[in-house]
């Protein structure tokens, strides 16, 4: 699904495969490394889950006239500009914004996540911002709400959060233990305005199962997150069983703090 929404697009802007610069890797999705691994077939760029967002780079590098080859370079327009629209979304000075090299070889950014749940509250409630962005933000959170599946993957914490959450707030993870929900306004107690909340687990968080049972909780004390909606949640926490290597019960793991309000 999500590989033929990127050959759609490139399709589209007149690009192929090819012109993915963010390497490989085998697929997220357990199913269909399996089925490529039983068929033989090797993991191509298009299959990385990065893909989509170097397709996206592509497009405007493509729309502007702009070089191809050397999108990634932190020199090139189309950085530039993705730089100078995250410091603006999150309020922070460009030379502030410490930059490195992702997985996928595109340019990422590092701030502080005060600054990373500020964007993620601008992005759901944009009107402060000037039309022509606040009208993108409208469009890129109806988007990942009408169509969470796109976002993450089937059965995995961003999707299944925004389905459950339905229409409420929008979800998306990042590596070594990052994630970030964007609440819409007029939901919490705390502000009529849209609500970020970015947070990080130190050690990396490889399982994935800290970082959703804390944004549960988080959920859960704000009121985003009724009684119902917790148990259509419930695989991702905020409890969760320790098993032993024998599949007995013998623990769990719970968030333990309190939000200071």
């Amino acid at each position: 699904m999500h590989v033929e929404a990127v050959r759609g697009i490139q399709a589209k802007i007149g690009i192929n495969e090819q012109h993915l610069q963010c390497g490989t890797h085998p697929p997220i999705d357990k199913a269909t490394a399996e089925r490529l691994l039983i068929a033989g077939e090797k993991p191509t760029p298009i299959r990385h889950n990065c893909s989509g967002k170097h397709t996206g780079m592509l497009a405007l590098a493509k729309l502007r006239g702009l070089p191809l080859d050397t999108y990634l370079d932190t020199e090139h327009p189309v950085q530039k500009d993705i730089l100078a629209a995250f410091s603006e979304m999150c309020q922070i000075a460009p030379e502030k914004v410490g930059i490195g090299i992702d997985g996928c070889s595109a340019p990422n950014f590092a701030v502080p996540l005060y600054n990373a749940a500020l964007g993620f509250a601008r992005l759901v409630d944009p009107r402060d911002l000037p039309e022509k962005r606040a009208k993108a933000c409208k469009t890129i959170t109806a988007a990942m709400m009408a169509h969470p599946e796109m976002v993450s993957g089937f059965g995995r914490f961003d999707t299944r959060l925004m389905q459950v959450g339905r229409g409420k707030l929008v979800v998306k993870v990042g590596a070594e233990g990052y994630q970030a929900v964007g609440i819409m306004p007029n939901l919490t107690e705390a502000s009529s305005k849209g609500v970020g909340i970015a947070l990080k687990i130190s050690d990396g968080d490889t399982t994935e199962k800290v970082r959703s049972a804390v944004m549960l909780e988080i959920l859960r004390q704000f009121g985003i997150l009724n009684k119902s909606e917790l148990e259509e949640l419930a695989e991702f926490g905020p409890k969760n069983p320790i098993l032993n290597w024998r599949k007995i019960t013998v623990g769990e793991s719970r968030p333990i703090f309190e939000l200071d309000r």
